[in-house]
């Protein structure tokens, strides 16, 4: 059986919980005591009727520096518990990379992680941000240090992050 990956026109929070099995904090980051941003763009895989992965990205402005630009940031990667370890993981975020790669003006990828998924992440090829990242939150008067693990993926050929701490100018992802 061939898994193929599509574009899903919406992505619910029903969706989610047929992925995930549903729970008050599936991705585990809930600690985090974070306000998040929606995607825009989806991508999920179906096996037998039942979405049984997804991955989905929007276009984020973010700063380091005097340098600006805009990336696609990843999100809501969800993998159904019975088939982890499958590569499906691997299927939904290359597809969401891949669309974002296509929009032709963004450079890199960016992503955030607990610190357990560093690996799984690192073995699709995106790389840990050692400067640091700072992200915006409704409550907060200004940006707030990003408690997550931040990590980058290049999106075009040659692509390189700059140095020093980003800001993220929206919501993470």
């Amino acid at each position: 059986m061939t898994d193929a990956v599509v574009r899903l026109p919406h992505y619910t929070l029903a969706e989610r919980d047929e992925i995930t099995g549903g729970g008050a904090d599936p991705f585990g980051v809930a600690s985090a005591g974070l306000t998040w941003r929606d995607k825009d763009v989806h991508f999920g895989l179906r096996r037998q009727g039942r979405l049984v992965a997804h991955a989905g990205w929007v276009r984020v402005p973010l700063s380091a520096g005097s340098e600006r630009w805009h990336a696609a940031g990843l999100g809501g990667v969800a993998v159904a518990p019975d088939l982890r370890g499958q590569g499906l993981a691997r299927l939904v975020v290359t597809a969401a990379m891949e669309h974002a790669r296509d929009a032709g003006d963004l450079a890199h990828g960016l992503l955030f992680c607990l610190p357990k998924l560093t690996a799984l992440y690192g073995r699709m090829g995106w790389r840990v941000l050692d400067d640091g990242i700072r992200v915006e939150q409704p409550a907060a008067d200004g940006p707030v240090p990003m408690p997550l693990r931040a990590m980058w993926t290049p999106l075009g050929k040659g692509a390189r992050w700059p140095t020093g701490e980003a800001r993220l100018h929206s919501l993470p992802m």
